[in-house]
């Protein structure tokens, strides 16, 4: 599992012209799920992206997590996240999960974060217009296999 996490001041997320989700200060959260990702995967990827201390303290360090700053996630299902690049000019996604069992694991993210932190999503598999205000620019790609 993958996820492009940005700090932002706000981000919103458009289907068909119409909002669908929308955070204020927080994390824009694009999210990937690849073959055998499982729920062990989901749990420690939460833990990490809320707990990882990249919001900036008094003093303008890096010192406290979304949960400090009781931040809020919009989470992006982005199954190109699952894509390879290194052969040709066209991607493959033979590493992406089948849409099922994706959409399986994107909503049980979505579940698990949303226990700790205020949280607005997408629409799975749909087109999606994804507005950004990245705070720093502050951004970090994480890979749950390497966690």
């Amino acid at each position: 599992m993958k996820a492009v996490i940005q700090r932002v001041l706000e981000s919103k997320v458009e289907v068909n012209g119409k909002v669908v989700g929308q955070i204020g200060q927080g994390l824009n959260i694009l999210l990937g799920v690849e073959k055998g990702d499982t729920d062990k995967e989901v749990e420690k990827l939460v833990n990490k992206i809320v707990n990882l201390r990249i919001f900036e303290d008094e003093k303008g360090k890096m010192n406290l997590s979304l949960l400090d700053i009781n931040g809020e996630v919009l989470v992006i299902s982005q199954f190109t996240l699952a894509g390879n690049i290194k052969k040709g000019r066209r991607p493959s996604f033979d590493n992406a999960e089948n849409p099922d069992r994706a959409k399986e694991l994107y909503e049980k993210f979505v579940e698990e974060i949303s226990k700790l932190v205020k949280t607005q999503t997408g629409i799975f598999a749909v087109d999606m217009k994804v507005f950004i205000l990245n705070d720093g620019p502050v951004t970090f790609i994480i890979d749950s296999k390497e966690l």
